[in-house]
């Protein structure tokens, strides 16, 4: 039938570029057009619509009550105008009204082609959310499509019609990226929009880290070793405290990796960032001590109540312990979970030695 070559083209068309089944996207055009026919004949009307994609034809037949009073148009014909086409009709019976495609017009068209659109988009969105909703903490890799008000737009490489985002927030600030540029970013979280899924992803999260570790760790991979805590500041320095189920396998050895391989691929990626490496343990004392690397702690003490840990170091340690700008104890606290707060020997002593920390203060 005359125009309709063109639609029932376009159905092999989407078929290929949307990933919809034929008799899917065949019955979204049946509901464009039973939407074109709402619109002429009222929201009662009857229709059959045949396609046949081989012949490129569309037929249309509306079906109209015979009666002997016409109330409504769209859903009835009155028995003399029946009996015009046949005069065996009667009321009660119903009249096939063939409707050529082309009375259509474009507004047919376009509601099919709307129909199709948003069906297609219904699906694309239901795919994005079952390929990501179990992925949040894993890499994704793609490239910068382009920078506006300060989020970095990622084209996904594997996925390229989801919408991906590095907000400001997650970005490391001491990077620059550019349209084109290859980028990798952790999935952070999928949020809902009334465009669809957005994946927001992130440089600057502590996830990220997680995820090039696992990435360059077997072991990590394997679940034997587990990174159970992380703190960072990003483009600067990050804290990451990991455990070994196999007493034979040591946790931090297993993340430097042979003459440091493995913790350097990882610094690369980070541009340089600072990656201290330690033991993790369910003691919070210890616990402490170690986060406080590379600084060696000569004692610590523990208030359960206030999550609070006072650590002692040496006069040669304390600026090593306390870091650039605070930095390094700073990160032991989000690292451990307590408030860590340091003291030199000197002022230990000063404060009465021996004696439990918590212990009030010696009258001076």
């Amino acid at each position: 039938m005359a125009n309709t070559t063109d639609v029932v083209s376009a159905i092999r068309e989407l078929t290929n570029t949307k990933q919809l089944e034929r008799n899917e996207l065949i019955d979204l055009l049946k509901d464009g057009l039973h939407a074109a026919l709402v619109k002429r004949y009222g929201p009662n009307v009857r229709a059959e619509i045949g396609i046949d994609e081989l012949k490129g034809s569309i037929r249309i037949v509306v079906l109209k009550t015979v009666v002997e009073t016409v109330e409504d148009p769209g859903t009835q014909v009155s028995l003399e105008e029946a009996r015009y086409e046949d005069s065996e009709f009667e009321p009660g019976d119903v009249l096939e009204e063939e409707v050529p495609f082309e009375q259509f017009g474009r507004t047919a068209v376009q509601a099919a082609k709307q129909r199709i659109i948003q069906r297609v988009r219904e699906g694309e969105r239901s795919r994005i959310r079952e390929e990501f909703s179990g992925k949040v903490g894993e890499l994704l890799s793609g490239e910068v499509q382009q920078i506006e008000r300060g989020k970095i737009v990622v084209m996904l490489n594997k996925f390229r019609e989801a919408e991906a985002i590095i907000p400001y927030r997650d970005q490391n600030h001491r990077e620059h990226f550019h349209q084109g540029d290859t980028i990798r970013a952790v999935l952070k979280r999928i949020e809902e929009t009334p465009k669809g899924p957005r994946l927001i992803l992130s440089r600057a999260d502590p996830l990220f880290v997680k995820a090039l570790f696992k990435l360059e760790v077997p072991e990590i991979q394997q679940q034997i070793v587990e990174i159970r805590a992380t703190a960072r500041e990003a483009g600067s320095r990050t804290k990451i405290a990991v455990w070994s189920r196999d007493d034979g396998i040591d946790p931090v050895g297993a993340c430097v990796g042979l003459k440091g391989s493995r913790v350097q691929a990882v610094v690369n990626e980070l541009n340089g960032e600072r990656i201290d490496i330690v033991p993790w343990s369910s003691d919070p004392e210890r616990f402490a001590k170690l986060s406080l690397a590379p600084a060696r702690v000569a004692r610590v003490f523990s208030d359960p109540e206030s999550k609070t840990i006072q650590a002692i170091v040496d006069e040669d340690q304390l600026s090593l312990a306390i870091g650039r700008n605070g930095q390094n104890v700073r990160l032991a606290s989000e690292l451990t979970g307590w408030k860590v707060d340091l003291y030199s020997s000197r002022e230990w002593l000063e404060r009465g030695g021996e004696g439990p920390l918590f212990a009030p203060l010696p009258p001076t």
